[in-house]
């Protein structure tokens, strides 16, 4: 009969050697040539959607030729494909398709849509339904307005953070932790009324989180004004936010205050969807006139 310092049983050590393994690094497990195909259609961006092969190396790292073999072989399977000019690239379509399978398995985004469609045909303005991307945000759901002046959004449509309404909402709703890189970032100005100002970011931002509700008026686009709610998951957390932008002619400060409280009392009934268990409040009455 063997000892206990024999060590442990066979069975027992070859158990732990794959639970050692299984605990790696994932970095480790990183496949070169994929790594590099990611870095190449990450590249691409609203700043720069079409790119030359040596605009690619360059903003990679890679020689060349080995950026060649890559975009050959992602053109083929139609994840990037040849701008008009024949010669540069952009992201192709089965990224699109790709994307939109992301955003039709979203159940915010399932729950959102009767909501958003009932707020249309009530106010007959455009809807929309955004999550928080990176730096800025990105729109998984828009019901258009029948109005033949109307806002030119589309699902998809990746825009900045710190000059729209439903962008703000989501950096009020950061921790300070979080918030703290961004304000470092530059803060590009979209227009005359653009927050530029880090401290002035902030103050807004606090103003935002306390009413309960985000507006944006012409910061991004000159004669637009949006505002936005947000949408929050069984854990209190802000995970979408749902907007509704105008031409600032209809935009009133009065239609601002009635639509604000629709947006706010949809969006909690949204987030009780979800699993929020709190109350939708706000202090629109007071505050909307700002």
């Amino acid at each position: 009969m063997k000892s206990s310092r024999d060590g442990p049983p066979q069975h027992q050590r070859t158990s732990s050697r794959a639970s050692c393994r299984s605990m790696k690094d994932p970095a480790e497990y990183n496949v070169r040539a994929v790594e590099r195909a990611a870095r190449i259609l990450a590249s691409f961006g609203n700043e720069s959607p079409v790119l030359s092969s040596s605009e690619i190396a360059r903003a990679v790292g890679l020689h060349k030729s080995t950026t060649h073999r890559i975009l050959t072989t992602l053109v083929h399977h139609g994840f990037l494909e040849r701008a008009s000019d024949g010669i540069r690239y952009r992201l192709g379509l089965q990224l699109a398709d790709l994307g939109f399978r992301v955003i039709q398995r979203m159940d915010t985004r399932r729950e959102a849509i009767p909501v958003m469609t009932r707020l249309r045909d009530k106010w007959d303005e455009t809807c929309d339904l955004s999550i928080l991307d990176k730096d800025g945000v990105f729109y998984v759901e828009v019901i258009h307005s029948t109005h033949t002046f109307t806002i030119a959004a589309s699902v998809g449509r990746h825009l900045p953070a710190h000059c729209t309404a439903s962008g703000k909402l989501f950096l009020a709703h950061m921790s300070v932790e979080d918030l703290k890189p961004f304000l470092e970032r530059p803060l590009q100005a979209h227009t005359r009324n653009t927050i530029t100002s880090p401290e002035k970011l902030r103050a807004h931002l606090r103003e935002t989180r306390e009413r309960g509700y985000s507006v944006d008026r012409d910061e991004y686009e000159v004669g637009i004004c949006a505002v936005s709610a947000p949408i929050r998951d069984q854990t209190s957390r802000m995970v979408a936010a749902l907007g509704m932008p105008g031409p600032t002619s209809r935009m009133t400060p009065e239609r601002i205050t009635d639509v604000s409280a629709a947006l706010i009392e949809a969006a909690g009934a949204i987030s009780r969807r979800l699993g929020w268990q709190g109350r939708s409040t706000s202090s629109v009455t007071s505050l909307a006139a700002r």
